[in-house]
């Protein structure tokens, strides 16, 4: 926070979860930010889509399945979770093979609503347009 004004953090996710330390890398980072309250957002693109595929198994690579603690994020006060729909389609994902991310909405009653938001390509210049730093992992 400088004077005051909370800036606005967009990390950009673009590798796949395994075979490289950036997507865990990436993760610990947004907690960290969160943990001091600065306003994040997520977008993953290009392989990148698939460190929030469910049912992920890590048997093979031999690392640890990190993908759970996507599931925190909502406890963090992150719930702005952008995902390129091109990205999607050209991986053969849906929506329905991500995980459901949730967060506590304070200003209705703590409902529990959808984290992710699947954006167009525009959508993404735009978002990324909006904010004051953007970190690529």
């Amino acid at each position: 926070m400088e004077g005051g004004v909370v800036k606005k953090f967009l990390y950009v996710n673009r590798r796949a979860p395994y075979g490289s330390i950036y997507a865990l890398e990436s993760l610990e980072v947004v907690l960290i930010g969160a943990a001091f309250e600065q306003d994040v957002s997520l977008l993953f693109v290009d392989d990148g889509v698939y460190q929030l595929k469910k049912g992920q198994d890590t048997s093979g690579v031999e690392m640890k399945n990190f993908s759970p603690t996507y599931n925190a994020l909502g406890d963090y006060d992150v719930n702005k979770i952008y995902v390129d729909q091109e990205s999607l389609e050209k991986r053969n994902l849906t929506t329905d093979d991500l995980m459901a991310l949730t967060y506590e909405d304070e200003d209705d009653d703590y409902a529990e609503k959808p984290s992710i938001r699947v954006i167009s390509r525009d959508e993404v210049a735009d978002l990324m347009e909006e904010q004051d730093v953007v970190l690529s992992f």
